[in-house]
């Protein structure tokens, strides 16, 4: 007779193979995805901020889990605390920037037709990616 899997035991094993992608600013793990979206946790280290850049294939929408980062989506800035969230509309620059002391915590929600890495344009970037893909 098989072994009896726990409730979300394979989705935790998906996770673990994926791993923690690390990037200059923090980095990131995907926790789900199917057709049309796609749910990251992103960490931003204090100190650090990711790319102005935007997207031409998605949307995305942040709630923020820990830390206070200041979130720039179109030219408006403001800073968001536990809970706080906000859409980014597909072709919106954005942001995410962590003045704070702890690390930021963000659950990204991604909508679109395409989701990869490659649908992002950098304007600026603190760490030499601009108009890099």
């Amino acid at each position: 007779m098989a072994a009896a899997v726990k409730p979300g035991a394979a989705s935790r094993a998906n996770r673990a193979a994926r791993g923690f992608e690390r990037r200059p600013w923090g980095g990131f793990e995907t926790l789900a995805e199917g057709a049309g979206y796609k749910v990251k946790r992103l960490v931003v280290k204090p100190g650090h901020r990711i790319s102005l850049q935007r997207h031409r294939f998605r949307a995305e929408h942040w709630v923020v889990v820990a830390g206070a980062p200041r979130i720039v989506v179109g030219g408006r800035v403001r800073r968001l605390k536990p809970r706080g969230t906000v859409d980014v509309p597909r072709g919106a620059w954005h942001r995410i920037e962590n003045p704070g002391r702890r690390p930021a915590v963000i659950i990204e929600v991604q909508h679109g037709p395409r989701l990869d890495e490659a649908d992002i344009v950098r304007r600026q970037d603190d760490y030499g990616r601009a108009g890099r893909r």
